[in-house]
């Protein structure tokens, strides 16, 4: 489900953007981003999207660095109780959100260290790679995330929070519409699911699901780029 979690993420952040920017709802408390940031949101959305899939060893982004982060999931897997438990949390969604806003706000080579991953995360899931060189596809991700780290370098990235928590709630919006679900409440051991999507990475979630986020994605990127047409729906 890798597209479908980087581009649900995505979509998810550019749709909740305007509302967080309601100052009749949240006071001094609204978001007032400019348009580099809204964009800059939705790539970290996109990341952070795969965020719960830490927990999955053979999962898309276990391989974005290698070794290294096949290693690295096999420890939270053990850590969380395995796929689909403690990193498929609210809990978890928020203090990632929480975790990632204190980098970002205290910690500035942090957070470019952690937005590095992210933007590989996102690369990851959304597979463009090239089919049957997995050194090079890894190659051309690290190149394409320092890059998006140089560009978004400059930016204030203090609202982080917002798109990594959206994204990890993104994810275990879908996850708990395929068979399984997701432990929304751990360690309350109580299981959501609701199977809209019978198989993951099946004909419904190819044919249907990703084109249909993908449309989304781009219809409210164009919204954005366009001059904050995005926000007079909710005015």
């Amino acid at each position: 489900m890798g597209r479908t979690h980087a581009l649900s993420g995505a979509v998810l952040w550019l749709a909740a953007a305007p509302l967080l920017a309601r100052e009749q709802w949240w006071g001094s408390h609204a978001l007032s981003l400019s348009t580099g940031q809204v964009i800059a949101g939705a790539v970290v959305a996109a990341g952070a999207g795969l965020l719960p899939d830490m927990d999955h060893p053979s999962g898309r982004i276990a391989g974005t660095l290698g070794p290294i982060s096949r290693q690295f999931c096999r420890w939270v897997s053990r850590l969380s109780g395995g796929h689909r438990h403690a990193t498929h949390s609210l809990l978890f969604a928020f203090a990632m959100g929480y975790a990632m806003s204190m980098l970002a706000i205290h910690f500035r080579y942090g957070w470019w260290a952690a937005l590095f991953i992210l933007v590989g995360f996102g690369l990851r899931g959304l597979g463009l790679d090239f089919e049957g060189h997995e050194f090079w596809s890894g190659l051309k991700d690290c190149v394409t995330a320092a890059g998006a780290v140089w560009a978004m370098h400059d930016l204030d990235m203090g609202f982080a929070g917002y798109p990594v928590a959206i994204g990890c709630l993104a994810h275990l919006l879908g996850d708990c519409l395929t068979p399984r679900g997701c432990l929304l409440l751990w360690p309350v051991p109580w299981r959501m699911e609701t199977v809209l999507v019978p198989r993951t990475d099946g004909r419904v979630e190819r044919l249907v699901v990703v084109p249909l986020l993908a449309c989304a994605g781009v219809v409210l990127t164009v919204q954005v780029l366009s001059g904050g047409a995005l926000y007079h729906w909710v005015r």
